[in-house]
């Protein structure tokens, strides 16, 4: 999903400045992101939990926020005038290291105690 936020960005960017542009692009691919590792990473069928998935989705949300637009800030602030190039490669990193934290937040809050994906009942395909 680290893909459709850049795709997201990078179309965005053509209309806002960079910072408008990663919240927006962040915010819609956090929405589809969960109901995707919902389904295929975590193999949680249904719709039980998903509100509080997607609860947990934005706040993590507001951690990803802070990184990427950091990361913004502090590449505005070392370079005059960033490229279009230095502005994804940032948010790139800034992406992958969210993406881990996000990973294994949502395979604490989609597992249950004995290992299984939860909600109960609902194994991964395989």
């Amino acid at each position: 999903f680290n893909v459709l936020y850049g795709l997201l960005y990078v179309l965005l960017r053509e209309q806002l400045s960079a910072q408008p542009a990663n919240a927006l692009a962040l915010v819609l691919s956090t929405i589809a992101g969960t109901f995707g590792h919902r389904y295929v990473t975590f193999g949680v069928r249904g719709t039980e939990r998903t509100v509080e998935h997607q609860a947990l989705g934005l706040a993590l949300l507001g951690f990803g926020l802070a990184v990427t637009a950091g990361s913004l800030w502090l590449l505005d602030a070392t370079i005059a005038e960033p490229s279009r190039r230095q502005e994804v490669a940032v948010l790139i990193a800034a992406n992958l290291g969210t993406g881990l934290v996000r990973f294994i937040a949502f395979r604490l809050a989609m597992t249950n105690r004995r290992g299984s994906t939860s909600p109960a009942g609902h194994y991964p395909a395989g």
